[in-house]
């Protein structure tokens, strides 16, 4: 339900318009001075102000609380009303940001025209912050390898605290995912979640984007710091937000207070920051083009998230996920990935992480045809690998080799690429290569090929010397 404040001075003033209003369907709630006033608003902000300039006894008058107002609630329109009204006072008002002025005595059916009118575009407001609050990335976390329970492990022990979090990883590898993750599991899951893209963000407006605008022309305009006041502000590759703007963003973390561009007084915002990089912070200090003091204000607590060939094993169950956020969103097949087409996925190359995984089954779902299972002939051939009428073309030097030294190269790369597959899980690489677990373990000790930790999961690689033995 609609919910209007109502300040006036004049105690019939103010009765009469919340009769009128509540007659109407609307919640009205009623103050005669600044205090009561300010006390409403701190209770819980309305949906519309009608606002008396003149408030006799106050400490404050209508253009003091209108300027307070769009201070902290920019977004709550406020209608102004005085017996005393000319030119001036309209203009001032509307300079402030009010929505509309009213003179006394008013006509009933203009005052409800603009009441109708303001709480239209109120509620218009709020939709269009929603909308853009609103994304397309999930925060819904996908995968069950070691490297991704470690980074969700991670992920939980921050997301009850009001830490700055830096997540640290390759491009496209669900950064973003991660800290809408740690929102979702907050305190402030119901507040908005702001994404500060700084790379997609002309230098010279950052800080109109950051801390909104003030002018006579156009009023107070809000930014990106106040639209996440009591959320979170993502700050999407933090490396390439600006030198000055560095600065100034350390003063907010510091004093969680700011000025707008072209204004004089202080906004107070509450936020957590979580920030997100794919560069080596410590060389960007190191070479002048990142401040240090940021740094440790925002590498508070760091998480690094893997890259998608740490944790290919969850590739079926992410290709699983983004088939079904496609067929939801835009309308595209319910298909499923054939054993074939997994296990194609699992050996290519992605340099581009789980963000160029999820492309490739967009594009598949796209021009694929029927609704079946999706087979490997419709994936991306792997990089090393053409295939010519079925067969393999042979890359490098394979083919100039004995067959004896071919047949090893191959089974060495056959034997990495399904360790790496299946996150050196030796068990399910037998399984699957049809091989009984010792005599795995005994040809990978002939060709020189052992596992390794890395970063939560099991990498296997080469071992030269074993090779010279």
């Amino acid at each position: 339900m609609d919910d209007i404040l109502i300040i006036d001075d004049e105690r019939d003033i103010r009765e009469l318009i919340g009769d009128i209003l509540r007659d109407e369907g609307y919640n009205t709630r009623l103050a005669g001075d600044s205090d009561s006033c300010m006390a409403e608003i701190n209770k819980e902000p309305p949906s519309l102000m009608i606002l008396d300039i003149w408030l006799k006894d106050s400490r404050m008058d209508g253009i003091d609380i209108l300027s307070a107002v769009k201070r902290d609630n920019p977004d709550i329109p406020v209608v102004i009303i005085s017996g005393h009204g000319n030119i001036e006072i309209a203009v001032a008002a509307i300079k402030q940001g009010a929505y509309d002025f009213i003179e006394k005595p008013f006509n009933i059916d203009q005052l409800m025209v603009v009441v109708r009118r303001a709480m239209e575009a109120s509620r218009l407001r709020r939709e269009n912050s929603e909308l853009k609050r609103r994304d397309v990335t999930s925060s819904e976390m996908i995968g069950n390898s070691t490297a991704f329970k470690a980074l969700k492990s991670q992920l939980d022990k921050v997301t009850k605290s009001n830490g700055r979090v830096m997540l640290t990883g390759p491009a496209g590898s669900g950064k973003e995912v991660a800290a809408r993750y740690i929102h979702a599991q907050s305190g402030r899951a119901n507040a908005p979640f702001v994404t500060v893209n700084s790379a997609s963000i002309e230098p010279e407006r950052m800080e109109e984007v950051l801390f909104g605008r003030e002018s006579t022309d156009r009023g107070v305009e809000s930014g990106l710091l106040e639209q996440a006041h009591g959320g979170v502000l993502f700050f999407d590759e933090v490396a390439d937000m600006p030198l000055g703007t560095q600065s100034k963003i350390l003063r907010v973390l510091v004093d969680q207070q700011f000025s707008r561009v072209g204004g004089t007084g202080k906004v107070r915002v509450d936020i957590r920051v979580i920030s997100s990089t794919n560069r080596d912070l410590e060389a960007e200090i190191a070479g002048g083009r990142f401040r240090e003091e940021l740094y440790h204000r925002l590498n508070v607590v760091p998480v690094s998230v893997p890259s998608l060939d740490e944790r290919r094993e969850d590739i079926p169950a992410l290709c699983a996920h983004f088939i079904a956020e496609f067929n939801k969103g835009q309308g595209l097949p319910l298909r499923t990935v054939g054993d074939d087409a997994a296990a194609h996925l699992q050996t290519m190359e992605w340099p581009g992480n789980v963000r160029q995984l999820k492309n490739v089954i967009e594009r598949v779902l796209i021009l694929g045809d029927g609704n079946g299972p999706i087979e490997a002939a419709e994936l991306p051939n792997p990089a090393d690998q053409k295939s010519t009428e079925g067969r393999m073309q042979m890359g490098g030097n394979l083919a100039t080799l004995p067959l004896r030294e071919a047949r090893e190269l191959f089974e060495r790369e056959y034997l990495l690429t399904q360790i790496n597959r299946f996150g050196g899980n030796i068990s399910r690489t037998a399984t699957f290569v049809g091989m009984e677990r010792s005599a795995l373990h005994r040809k990978l000790k002939s060709l020189g090929v052992v596992t390794s930790n890395k970063t939560g999961a099991r990498v296997a690689h080469v071992d030269d010397e074993a090779l010279t033995d």
